[in-house]
């Protein structure tokens, strides 16, 4: 059996592809891990695992490689769609795949470097096809501005309540836009949901591109209240000040 090491900050990405690999009996995942330092410290506890990392992380790689070589490990690469396999592949990494991969091809990667060959995803993988950039803008374009909000909140991992209160809505409300999210999406719940997103190109930008937009508006609408409460304070000083 393989022992799986599975490290990405996306929770919603690292919990799928746990679902995807959890289905194959030769694999067990014995760590999900963060961040890169908690990544490092599962290496040296669990020798000789296949070790499944995004890098969106940003290893040290020279460490990393060392660590792995080290403890018998083997490194798999979560590259983003604009990265060069090659260059994880210097750094000593025996399989490399994109988050726009399908779920059989990350099995398949897994398979091959547990049986000590290397992997990397071929041109017609590493690049958007056609089709593909078609169903994202299609997808893209039928969603309103609001659902497309709450589509950015869930590929951050955001629950219902959260997504209510940053929004400024109620629960059920936005249980209601989800099911209007799902039938134009056409998955069945908010891990598909976040996997279908990150798996389309155009989308993915979209959902990023509006998340940055939600958390500057949050951070604007917060130094604005900060301003407004420092005036009321400084207001009652006066006040008391004067006597009036």
């Amino acid at each position: 059996m393989s022992k799986i090491i599975l490290a990405d900050s996306q929770a919603i990405f690292r919990a799928g592809a746990a679902k995807v690999l959890a289905v194959d009996e030769d694999f067990r995942i014995i760590a999900q891990c963060s961040d890169a330092e908690r990544m490092m410290h599962s290496v040296t506890t669990f020798p000789g695992s296949i070790v499944i990392v995004a890098s969106a992380l940003k290893p040290e790689l020279p460490r990393l490689r060392v660590l792995m070589e080290t403890m018998g490990s083997r490194g798999i690469v979560i590259a983003e769609n604009h990265e060069q396999p090659g260059h994880y592949l210097n750094h000593g990494f025996r399989g490399v795949v994109y988050r726009n991969t399908t779920g059989s091809a990350l099995v398949e990667c897994v398979r091959r470097v547990a049986a000590g060959e290397v992997w990397q995803p071929l041109q017609a993988v590493m690049l958007d096809s056609v089709d593909e950039d078609m169903v994202g803008t299609r997808v893209r374009d039928r969603l309103t501005p609001k659902e497309m909000r709450i589509v950015a909140l869930i590929v951050q991992g955001c629950k219902n309540r959260e997504i209510a209160t940053r929004l400024k809505t109620t629960e059920q409300v936005i249980k209601n836009y989800l099911r209007s999210i799902y039938d134009k999406t056409g998955v069945s719940d908010r891990l598909e949901l976040a996997l279908f997103t990150l798996h389309h190109r155009v989308l993915a930008e979209a959902a990023a591109d509006i998340g940055s937009k939600i958390e500057a508006e949050e951070l604007a609408n917060s130094s604005a209240a900060g301003v407004a409460s420092m005036r009321g304070t400084i207001q009652k000083v006066q006040s008391i000040r004067t006597g009036t």
